[in-house]
């Protein structure tokens, strides 16, 4: 499973109101690479941080390498993205409104073979507006079954 591979990070929309999507490039090692190709990487808990002028992603979890010798790559280690330097400014000013976060969306390796991070701006959903989100879902599944 190379080029095309997707994996989605499904409680960001449930958790969050997703606001502008940015697609960003990771910094990896070589067994990090392959066990993202292997499909074995999640990024359920995952969130982005500012350190200095910088971005980083915590909390992704890349499975070690099956393969992997000595020379395997940590899972739960800060990645740092890469984007232009207008982008990173954009973010930056965004965020620094209350209640603004940045959550990564989905990882994706593109047709070079290269992962690629698409990451939002989200603010959070109450507890509220989980259940209306819910709602809203299990009607779009009743239309999609009488349709039939």
């Amino acid at each position: 499973m190379a080029a095309g591979m997707i994996i989605k990070n499904k409680r960001a929309g449930f958790e969050y109101y997703l606001t502008e999507e940015f697609t960003a490039g990771i910094v990896l090692t070589g067994t990090e690479i392959k066990s993202i190709r292997e499909g074995k990487a999640s990024l359920t808990d995952a969130f982005c941080i500012f350190e200095g002028d910088e971005l980083f992603v915590r909390n992704m979890h890349i499975s070690e390498y099956t393969y992997g010798t000595y020379a395997n790559h940590e899972p739960k280690r800060d990645r740092k993205l890469l984007l232009t330097r207008r982008e990173l400014r954009k973010i930056i000013t965004k965020t620094r409104e209350k209640g603004l976060t940045i959550i990564p969306t989905s990882l994706v390796i593109n047709e070079k073979g290269l992962a690629k991070l698409n990451i939002s701006i989200a603010r959070g959903k109450k507890l509220y507006d989980k259940r209306e989100t819910l709602k809203t879902k299990d009607i779009r599944r009743e239309i999609e079954r009488h349709k039939e």
